[in-house]
C-alpha cells in the first residue's frame, strides 16, 4: 500500500498544470502497469465489460509462454549440437564465460545446459527489444500527450521470438524502431495500425540485411556452423528428402528443427491458440479461414504438379508444420487490428493468407518461408474485404425489401 498511496501522491506533478505534465504518458504507464486503472466512464453510453485492452494483451503475452519456453531449451540445444559436430568445446564470449564459470556446460542432453544457453541468447535480444521500440511508444505517447499503449508487450514478444538467434543486437533496434514507427505510430498508434507492427519489423529486416536473415549459417548461433532448414531443403530437393536430415512430421510438429527462436514448434502454438481461442481472444474464424485456404491451394498445386519444382509435391500437413506456418497462423493472422473485423471477412482474409503462402512457398522458390509475406498482404487487403461484405449485406437487404 505504501506505493499505491506514493503514487497517488505524486499525481498531481503529472496532471495538467503540474510540473511534469507533458510527462503524464510516462506515469500513467508505470501506475497502470503496477495497478489496474481506477477509471470509469462519466457519460453515456455506459459500455461495461470485463476484457479492457490490457487484459487482452496480457492473455496474449501469457500465450506465448509455451513458445518462449520451447524456443529457449531448442535454441540452446540446436547450438550445444553444433558445437558438438564441430568439435568446439566452448561457445566463446561471455555466453561462454557464465556458463563455464557456473558449470553449466553445452550436453544437448541436459535439457538445463540447453535451456540457459538458449535462454543467453533470447535475454538480450528481447531487453533491446524493450528499450528501443519502448523509448519510441513513449516519446509518441509524450508528442501526442496521450497513455502508453499496452500493445507494445505483445509486439515486443512476437518481434523477438521471430527473429534468429545469431540476429545482431544493433539489427534487433533498428528492426523493432522501424515496426513500432512505420507499421503503427504514424497511422496513429495502438488499434489505428494497418500493419501488424513485430511483422513490419521483420520484414524491414529481411529485405534491409538479407545476409543476416536468411541462409543456411543464420539459424543457429555457431560461427562456422551451416545447416538447411527444413523449407530450404524441401524447396530444393523436395519434402522426402527431410528424411535425409533426420526430421520427420512428427520432429516438425514438436519442433526439434533449426529456425527463429520461437516458431519452430506447431506444438506450443497450437497450446496457445487453444488458450487465445478459450478466451476468446483469438476469432476462429481467422484461423480456419487460414487453413482451409492452405488445404485448397496446396490440394491445387499437388494435382497440377511440376517437373522442376519439387515444392508443388509437398501436402497440405507438412505446410503446417514447416517454417513459421504454425507461429503466424496463431498470434499474428488472429491480431485483431490488423485483420478484417466482419465474420464473413474473417474467414476471407484467413484463406487469403493461407493461399498466399502456399503460392509464395511453391511459386517462388527464392522465398520458401512465404508466411510473413502473406500476413503482411492480407493486412493490406483486411479494410478492402471487409467493405465488400458490407457492400454485399446492404444489397442484399436492399433486395429483400424491393
Amino acid at each position: 500500500m505504501g506505493l499505491r498511496r506514493w503514487l497517488d501522491s505524486i499525481e498531481p506533478l503529472f496532471l495538467r498544470g503540474g510540473r511534469y505534465e507533458k510527462y503524464y504518458a510516462v506515469y500513467e504507464m508505470v501506475d497502470t502497469l503496477l495497478y489496474s486503472p481506477r477509471t470509469v466512464t462519466q457519460f453515456a453510453p455506459h459500455a461495461r465489460v470485463s476484457l479492457d485492452l490490457k487484459r487482452t494483451m496480457t492473455y496474449v503475452v501469457l500465450a506465448t509462454i509455451p513458445c518462449v519456453l520451447f524456443g529457449l531449451w531448442n535454441t540452446g540445444y540446436q547450438a550445444n549440437v553444433a558445437l558438438a559436430q564441430l568439435g568446439l568445446e566452448t561457445a566463446g564470449g561471455w555466453r561462454g564465460w557464465i556458463l563455464e564459470t557456473f558449470a553449466i556446460g553445452y550436453n544437448p542432453n541436459n535439457p538445463l545446459a540447453c535451456f540457459l544457453h538458449g535462454f543467453l541468447y533470447f535475454f538480450p535480444i528481447y531487453v533491446v527489444t524493450l528499450a528501443a521500440g519502448g523509448l519510441c511508444e513513449v516519446a509518441f505517447a509524450i508528442i501526442r500527450g496521450h497513455e502508453v499503449n499496452e500493445g507494445f508487450f505483445v509486439s515486443s514478444i512476437l518481434y523477438a521470438l521471430i527473429l534468429p538467434a545469431s540476429t545482431p543486437l544493433w539489427q534487433v533496434a533498428l528492426g523493432i524502431i522501424f515496426g513500432v514507427v512505420i507499421g503503427k505510430e504514424i497511422f496513429g498508434g495502438t488499434g489505428k495500425n494497418i500493419l501488424n507492427p513485430a511483422l513490419t519489423g521483420r520484414a524491414f529486416l529481411y529485405f534491409a540485411y538479407p545476409a543476416q536473415m536468411s541462409g543456411n549459417t543464420v539459424w543457429v548461433p555457431v560461427d562456422g556452423y551451416s545447416g538447411a532448414t527444413s523449407l530450404s531443403v524441401s524447396a530444393s530437393e523436395g519434402h522426402e528428402a527431410l528424411s535425409n536430415i533426420d526430421l520427420s512430421w512428427w520432429d516438425a510438429f514438436f519442433g526439434f528443427m533449426q529456425g527463429s527462436m520461437g516458431e519452430t514448434s506447431a506444438l506450443a502454438c497450437l497450446i496457445g491458440m487453444v488458450f487465445l481461442v478459450y478466451t476468446r481472444i483469438a476469432n476462429y474464424r481467422l484461423i480456419a479461414g487460414c487453413v482451409l485456404g492452405t488445404i485448397a491451394a496446396s490440394g491445387l498445386l499437388n494435382l497440377v504438379g511440376s517437373d522442376s519444382n519439387p515444392m508443388f509435391t509437398m501436402p497440405w500437413y507438412w505446410h503446417l508444420v514447416l517454417g513459421g506456418y504454425a507461429f503466424g497462423l496463431v498470434y499474428m493472422v488472429t491480431e485483431p487490428v490488423s485483420a478484417a473485423m466482419t465474420n464473413a471477412g474473417r474467414w476471407w482474409y484467413g484463406a487469403l493468407i493461407g493461399v498466399m503462402c502456399v503460392l509464395i512457398r511453391v511459386v517462388n522458390p527464392a522465398f520458401p518461408e512465404g508466411m510473413m509475406l502473406a500476413i503482411l498482404f492480407g493486412n493490406v487487403f483486411a479494410p478492402l474485404i471487409d467493405y465488400m461484405v458490407v457492400q454485399a449485406n446492404i444489397r442484399r437487404r436492399r433486395r429483400r425489401h424491393v
